[in-house]
C-alpha cells in the first residue's frame, strides 16, 4: 500500500476524479444506480448485469468508474486513506454488491469490484467508512 503523506500530486488527481464524477452521463448513471438500485436478493444483483436490463449502462458506467478509481489507490498512486475519504461513493455500490459478492464472482466476473474490495479492506479509512455504508446500505434493503 502507498504508506507516505498524500501530497500535491494526490490532491491534483482526486480533483481531476471529481471533475470527471461531474460529467452529465456519469452523473446520470450515478443518480440511477445510488438511488434506484438495491438489490435485496442474488437475483436482483445480476439481473443489473445482463444487457437488457434498463439500468445495465448506468451499472457499467459507475461499476467501472469506481473500480479505475480504486485501482489508483491499490496499485499505490496515490495515499489510499486520502483517497477514499473523497471518493467513498464507489464503497456504496460495493456494500449493494457485497452479500452476492462471493456468486457474483462465479457466475459473472472472478474479479468484480477487487479494487473496492481492497479499498474497503486494506485502508483504515476505507474500513471505517465501508462498515458505515455497509451498516446503511443493509438498513434500507431491510426496509
Amino acid at each position: 500500500m502507498h504508506t507516505k503523506s498524500p501530497d500535491h500530486h494526490d490532491a491534483e488527481l482526486m480533483l481531476r476524479v471529481y471533475e470527471l464524477r461531474r460529467e452529465s452521463v456519469i452523473r446520470e448513471a450515478r443518480t440511477a444506480i445510488n438511488g434506484q438500485f438495491w438489490p435485496k436478493t442474488y437475483d436482483d444483483a445480476i439481473a443489473i448485469t445482463r444487457a437488457d436490463h434498463p439500468m445495465n449502462a448506468a451499472f457499467r458506467q459507475v461499476s467501472s468508474y469506481w473500480e479505475m478509481v480504486y485501482a489508483i489507490a491499490r496499485h499505490g498512486i496515490v495515499n489510499a486513506d486520502y483517497w477514499v475519504e473523497g471518493n467513498s461513493e464507489g464503497l456504496f455500490l460495493f456494500a449493494k454488491f457485497g452479500p452476492h459478492l462471493e456468486r457474483l464472482r462465479k457466475e459473472y466476473s472472478e474479479g468484480a469490484f477487487s479494487n473496492a474490495e481492497w479499498i474497503a479492506n486494506e485502508s483504515a479509512q476505507g474500513r471505517r467508512i465501508h462498515e458505515v455504508i455497509s451498516a446503511r446500505v443493509q438498513r434500507v434493503v431491510a426496509g
